[in-house]
């Protein structure tokens, strides 16, 4: 059993523990861990959840240590959940993040816990989600959700976040540098990383050119999405950053947009968690297990209409 207490007071062998329960397959696992959740649900919800992507070798390690080590000498405990993505084909993932954030995993205010992105129901969001949960329970103030590569879990894991950062390259002639522009309308903000030494000057050319990108991207009606050059590895513009998503915790908190956002989210997930649930239960039922193969081959046939062959089954439940 998780001893709840000792969670609550951040103790971190704990907390592992609990996000181990947490992503266990087993449906008595799946069980305790919920029950466990609501135990804490009165104690979440006190952190704010900042999600951190760009491409590969745009130094998101080394910027997330950079940034974690500032948090915590400004008295804040930090926890960073990397999605790590899983081998499609075994399943496995490297889980390395330890290695990559060495400084900032020896500090006692810091959790570093890497998780596949391969799971159960749910997957990415599932998962992280319920162990951003977990985190807030064990004090954490700022959660830094890092994601691997940009692809679907962007998505996800800006539906799960307060503020979504994407980190670029210094690179003003590759515009775009593989991002889609569905990623840059979900950004909150741009940080151009590696802002130093040859590629200083080309980093605020880029910067010039994203804020003029930007101002068609406006997505909430108090932020405009901010765009800050830094150089992670020689620690220049990582407190600027911080002081940057302050400002827009407090705007988003004046303009009762933090509450709300965070509640429509839960409702979303709520609506996603109850079709993946029927999905699961059409799965597990025998009758139309039986029935489906049939009802396939009469669509393929055309002796019946899509439609049809839906109805057919949801009436079987």
């Amino acid at each position: 059993m998780i001893d709840l207490d000792k969670l609550k007071q951040g103790n971190r062998r704990t907390l592992a523990k609990a996000i181990t329960l947490v992503e266990s397959k087993l449906d008595s696992h799946r069980a305790q861990s919920q029950d466990m959740l609501n135990a804490l649900l009165p104690h979440t919800g006190n952190s704010i959840r900042i999600g951190i992507t760009g491409i590969p070798g745009v130094g998101k390690s080394t910027f997330i240590e950079a940034f974690g080590l500032h948090l915590i000498a400004q008295g804040k405990k930090v926890a960073v959940l990397a999605v790590d993505p899983s081998s499609p084909i075994r399943g496995g993932s490297i889980l390395g993040d330890k290695t990559r954030m060495e400084l900032l995993s020896r500090e006692d205010n810091a959790f570093i816990r890497p998780s596949p992105s391969e799971g159960a129901l749910g997957g990415v969001a599932q998962k992280t989600r319920e162990t951003m949960l977990l985190c807030e329970a064990a004090a954490y103030d700022v959660i830094l959700v890092e994601t691997v590569g940009v692809g679907q879990s962007e998505y996800e894991v800006a539906a799960m976040v307060d503020f979504f950062l994407v980190l670029m390259l210094p690179n003003a002639g590759d515009e775009l540098q593989g991002i889609k522009r569905g990623i840059m309308e979900l950004a909150d903000a741009l940080v151009i990383n590696k802002a130093d030494g040859e590629s200083a000057n080309l980093a605020e050319q880029t910067q010039g050119y994203y804020k003029s990108a930007l101002q068609l991207m406006k997505h909430t009606s108090f932020w405009q999405p901010q765009v800050n050059t830094c150089s992670a590895l020689n620690n220049q513009g990582v407190g600027d950053v911080w002081t940057m998503i302050s400002q827009y915790y407090q705007k988003a908190q004046d303009n009762a947009y933090f509450d709300s956002n965070r509640a429509q989210q839960n409702s979303q997930w709520l609506k996603k968690l109850i079709q993946e649930m029927l999905e699961l239960r059409l799965k597990q039922n025998q009758a139309v297990q039986k029935q489906l193969p049939q009802l396939q081959q009469a669509v393929l046939d055309r002796e019946v209409t899509p439609y049809h062959a839906a109805q057919t089954i949801i009436d079987l439940l």
